[in-house]
């Protein structure tokens, strides 16, 4: 059974007989779900069940409760989500790409992918594919309605089976495919019914085209293709090859122009030094070459030498359209050469993985309007020029900004908010979300106390089967978490086992840690602070850039990270951008794990030993 196919068109209908999903960049694929389990087969008829060993986890995990339903086929797509309107291409191919039990096995656990479902092609048994779409999608939300599959995409759960969102509204989704910088979106007939392998003019999609300005620098004869570079480090680095998008006219005088102004260096190739400059229409950027590049305009306008590296970058990531960046060229961080637009362009990067942690949280930033180093402030109040999208919440007369979306995130990295500063708990809830411990030495020259505190602490945790995360504070020490239930356990019970771990410490490890709030009084000792874990008091949030001139970053590590060759001063912005493509998001599993941590009975024991005492 192929996949029914898309038609692309440049402009989708908009009319009540259409209706509109998000075109994610993925892997087509049919997901065949039987009592014997779920295969995944590839547009191309290849058998992807192996590649992606977490979605088949999770059919089985589920099977059970969707056992009643089967034998069922789906028609979906293999994503990596980056947001709910876009999957990093890339990923998905690399994943693809691997061959062994154990770089499956690593790849699946540093970055797992969903199974988007969009169409119910059998249900029970029964082929149901040649009814209307209407129908089969009703089918279709009930079967996941009745089950416990994701009623819709979410980047935030990993791993999963989720039901694709549907639109009545074209311009709703596209308003969210361009803010989050979707490949696209697709219009599908109400009544089509489902054709193997055709394609239809029932299911059409419109791309989400951004433009990217190279410069030519080749020409092959033989297939007709010119190669466009961008400056990168100061040398030019090739992007693109194209030829699609060229009229003849076009192409030939292209062609003319290369053959009689270049230098010729094989029999069918010549070469142009850097002065003939082009847009060039693509869907994406995958690290090396641009995806689906064509021929878009020429610029003759352009300067060669502004072609770059940090042009491409944000030509392919542009800023939401609510969103005004005012003077992105402001050197903020001179030590790095990063200048304001590359701050903005780290946010937009790392929104996925640090708003979750602002969402629904009062939020306090220190701003570095001069850039960092120099003069800073705190800011809890949203000032009033602060545009209609900014969410409040008014808590002892303060109208505090809560971080909930990327627009806002983006408003704030242009206002200079450098640091991200949350409390232990969101805005709908009276208890902390988690535990954090502040491993705090007295300078970056004893932050081997840091490492021995974490790896000691890391133990206790493990022995209560407690999980935990731990991170860099982008200063000079360690922080600590423990995810907790939502809502459950109050601040004055987390206080129980904070304290019984830092005392515990001290007392084993009296001349390297101290719980001495009294700088004057600690000596050359850790500081373990248990105090802070406290309503009303904050911490940095996960990925929150520093001010300070090294442009360190809270940094989410790996446990087997925390050794002896670990320094905060090996996470600057470049590197953490580097790294979550990478390493991943070693706090991707972090609510999630807070629903199932075992902390009461951990609470308990501690409550009984305190009685006996």
């Amino acid at each position: 059974m192929k996949p029914m196919l898309l038609t692309a068109v440049d402009t989708v209908p908009d009319s009540k007989e259409w209706q509109y999903e998000t075109k994610y960049d993925g892997f087509r694929c049919i997901l065949e779900w039987n009592a014997n389990g779920p295969i995944l087969m590839s547009r191309n008829e290849k058998e992807l069940t192996t590649y992606f060993p977490e979605i088949i986890h999770y059919c089985n995990r589920m099977k059970e409760q969707v056992a009643p339903y089967l034998p069922l086929t789906l028609d979906g797509e293999i994503v990596y989500l980056v947001n709910d309107f876009k999957s990093d291409f890339s990923t998905v191919q690399s994943r693809g790409k691997t061959r062994t039990y154990k770089t499956i096995s690593e790849a699946s656990e540093r970055f797992p992918c969903n199974f988007i479902v969009f169409d119910l092609l059998q249900y029970e048994g029964k082929d149901i594919s040649q009814l209307p779409l209407l129908e089969r999608k009703k089918m279709l939300t009930k079967l996941f309605q009745k089950s416990p599959l994701g009623t819709k995409p979410s980047y935030k759960e990993k791993g999963t089976l989720q039901l694709i969102d549907v639109y009545d509204n074209k311009d709703e989704l596209w308003g969210n495919i361009r803010q989050y910088n979707g490949e696209g979106f697709i219009a599908k007939k109400k009544t089509s019914v489902w054709e193997s392998g055709k394609r239809s003019s029932h299911w059409l999609k419109e791309k989400n085209w951004r433009i990217v300005t190279v410069i030519l620098t080749l020409f092959d004869q033989t297939n007709g293709f010119f190669n466009g570079a961008v400056y990168h480090n100061g040398k030019l680095e090739e992007i693109t090859t194209f030829r699609h998008g060229l009229s003849d006219e076009e192409f030939q005088t292209l062609a003319r122009f290369f053959q009689g102004e270049g230098n010729q260096i094989t029999s069918t190739t010549w070469q142009l030094p850097p002065s003939i400059c082009v847009n060039i229409a693509c869907i994406d950027f995958d690290c090396r070459k641009l995806r689906e590049p064509r021929f878009h305009s020429f610029r003759f306008d352009a300067d060669p030498t502004e072609i770059n590296w940090r042009n491409m970058l944000r030509q392919l990531n542009p800023i939401p359209e609510k969103v005004e960046i005012t003077h992105p060229d402001k050197p903020v961080f001179p030590s790095l050469n990063l200048v304001k637009d590359d701050f903005i362009f780290y946010l937009q990067q790392v929104a996925p993985h640090i708003l979750p942690f602002l969402n629904n949280r009062l939020l306090t930033s220190i701003r570095f309007p001069h850039g960092v180093p120099g003069e800073s402030f705190y800011q809890k109040n949203a000032p009033d020029y602060a545009p209609d999208f900014i969410e409040t919440k008014l808590e002892e007369d303060i109208h505090y900004i809560v971080c909930n979306s990327l627009n806002t995130l983006l408003w704030l990295g242009n206002q200079l908010a450098i640091e991200f500063h949350i409390p232990f708990k969101t805005v709908d809830t009276s208890c902390p979300t988690e535990i954090v411990f502040d491993l705090d030495p007295p300078s970056v020259d004893e932050f081997s106390l840091a490492i021995e505190a974490a790896q000691q602490m890391k133990a206790i945790f493990d022995k209560f089967h407690l999980t935990s995360f731990v991170k860099t504070s982008g200063g000079k020490g360690l922080q600590i978490y423990i995810p907790l239930p939502k809502d459950t356990f109050t601040f004055d019970e987390t206080r129980i086992f904070t304290e019984f771990v830092c005392k515990f410490l001290v007392q084993q490890n009296p001349n390297w840690f101290t719980i001495e709030r009294m700088k004057k009084n600690r000596g050359n000792k850790l500081y373990l602070d248990y105090i802070q874990h406290a309503e009303g008091k904050t911490i940095i949030s996960p990925y929150s850039t520093r001010g300070n001139e090294k442009g360190l970053i809270a940094t989410p590590l790996e446990w087997h990270e925390v050794n002896s060759k670990l320094h905060p001063s090996q996470f600057p912005i470049p590197i953490v951008l580097e790294r979550l493509k990478t390493v991943g998001d070693p706090f991707k599993d972090f609510f999630s794990v807070g629903q199932q941590q075992p902390f009461k009975a951990v609470l308990q024991t501690l409550k009984e030993i305190t009685k006996k005492k």
